[in-house]
């Protein structure tokens, strides 16, 4: 286990949300059996003291169950670092120390080429690992760049692309629901499964982060990510072992097997929206475009819808549903896959046989199978839902990445031919929406997002009318 721990932007949200309270779990449930070196660099002109307090509070906020001897103990680690990330000389004093170092960059990913750049200069030591939070890279040529950036620092398996996702309890029970039950993986493929449904929908707005969602909205932040993840562990083949090189080369024949969409295709099968003024619950919320630090005219989307079908023998007519939006009505976080309808009823009971759906919710936790069973009366078909509730965690999900990358496991990150093919697979989005051939629709906050696609096409129809009318009249004129 590395015992030196470095992080860049420790002063940020997400080393007071997620990275110190992932250390205290670990420090807490005995992994840390020799006490890790933690230091810390940021911008903020602060001592020692002056950060461990900060880090206190935080902890105390966001870890509140956590043993207060194991807050402490973390905290009483770390030393801080006034440093400019991107210069060689501030990194090397932060990295300085016998042995190797894992360096942490909880940083926006647009200063992560200067700041490999720095630690290739800097001199990293021997043995050493690099943690990169997504997007790894804005397109698909950025990523190229970056990967080779990174291999001239370290060795691929020294390089811990890390996706949170891919440590939830949920997310790993998708292949354990799979791959240890024989009544689901003989059914696992296109012949019994019409649709997978990828979703993210959250209550919540913005809150703040408009110094980093205004540069990348819906697509970039969670389809490219996040739920193209999940579409990975849902429909790759089963791997040999789930060790790192079996696991990921199963992932990555995943990618390669979307089929690019056209033109035409992201015209039909991508969506995209922002959010307006709206209530949700008890409190009111304003339009996207006037949250602090948003600039209107990039035009960045808070909802985003992408339908993909893979090119395999397995999933062949199986439709993928990718969907994330922020400031909506419910939370709704899950994999939901739907099953075709039986294909002949041989009773004569009213009702109708819903199409069965297996539901692996991401938070909370759960997992629920819908049915479709006899009602009270003798005659009727009526829906039915088996639900298991999933222990809690032992680690949260950021501790169980950060014990991955101190013990040297990447299994659960992102390799980099991985993170290019997931950037192949989404560059005709991104291109087709800088473009606007696929328009910019808007929804109220607390809403269910934008209007079902049938009325979203009525819509469209009736542009298209209104504009055909103001081109003839101008014509006649």
């Amino acid at each position: 286990m590395i015992k030196r721990l470095t992080v860049f932007g420790a002063t940020g949200d997400l080393t007071a949300r997620y990275l110190l309270p992932a250390l205290a779990a670990l420090q807490a449930a005995g992994h840390l059996t020799e006490q890790v070196q933690l230091t810390c660099a940021s911008r903020e002109d602060w001592d020692s003291e002056q950060y461990r307090a900060w880090m206190a509070a935080r902890l105390d906020r966001h870890s509140g169950s956590t043993p207060a001897d194991a807050k402490e103990a973390i905290v009483a680690s770390a030393r801080y670092l006034r440093a400019d990330v991107t210069a060689p000389a501030d990194v090397a004093a932060a990295i300085a120390g016998d042995g190797p170092v894992a360096v942490y960059l909880a940083l926006p990913p647009a200063l992560f080429p200067r700041v490999v750049t720095a630690l290739h200069e800097a001199g990293l030591p021997a043995g050493s690992r690099i943690v990169l939070e997504k997007p790894f890279g804005e397109n698909l040529a950025d990523a190229q760049e970056l990967n080779r950036l990174l291999a001239d620092l370290v060795p691929e398996q020294a390089v811990f692309r890390v996706d949170h996702f891919l440590a939830m309890t949920t997310v790993q029970n998708v292949l354990g629901s799979r791959l240890a039950n024989r009544v689901l993986e003989p059914i696992w493929n296109s012949t019994h499964i019409a649709e997978v449904e990828i979703v993210w929908e959250e209550t919540l707005a913005l809150e703040g982060r408009a110094g980093y969602y205004d540069h990348v909205g819906a697509l970039k932040d969670m389809v490219q990510n996040h739920l193209l993840q999940l579409l990975c562990l849902v429909a790759m083949e089963p791997p040999i072992t789930l060790g790192e090189r079996d696991l990921r080369d199963r992932k990555v024949d995943v990618l390669r097997s979307v089929r690019l969409l056209t033109e035409h295709d992201v015209v039909n099968r991508t969506r995209r929206a922002r959010y307006l003024p709206g209530r949700i619950g008890d409190h009111d919320v304003g339009a996207y475009v006037d949250e602090e630090g948003v600039r209107p005219r990039r035009r960045t989307e808070t909802f985003a819808e992408v339908e993909l079908e893979l090119d395999s023998w397995r999933w062949a007519g199986t439709t993928f549903r990718l969907r994330s939006g922020k400031a909506l009505k419910a939370n709704r976080m899950e994999v939901a896959v739907r099953f075709r309808p039986v294909p002949h009823l041989p009773f004569g009971h009213t009702g109708e046989a819903l199409p069965n759906v297996l539901r692996f919710q991401l938070e909370p936790e759960g997992l629920t199978l819908d049915l479709t069973g006899i009602g009270a009366h003798a005659h009727e078909l009526v829906p039915l839902s088996l639900t298991a509730r999933m222990d809690p965690p032992g680690l949260p999900a950021y501790g169980r990445l950060l014990l991955d990358v101190l013990t040297g496991d990447p299994a659960l990150s992102i390799r980099g031919d991985e993170a290019e093919e997931a950037w192949r697979v989404l560059e005709p989005v991104l291109s087709a929406w800088q473009r606007d051939l696929v328009p910019l629709e808007e929804y109220p906050a607390g809403s269910d997002g934008p209007p079902p696609r049938e009325r979203y096409r009525d819509l469209q129809r009736q542009r298209e009318t209104l504009l055909h009318g103001q081109e003839t009249l101008l014509d006649d004129i």
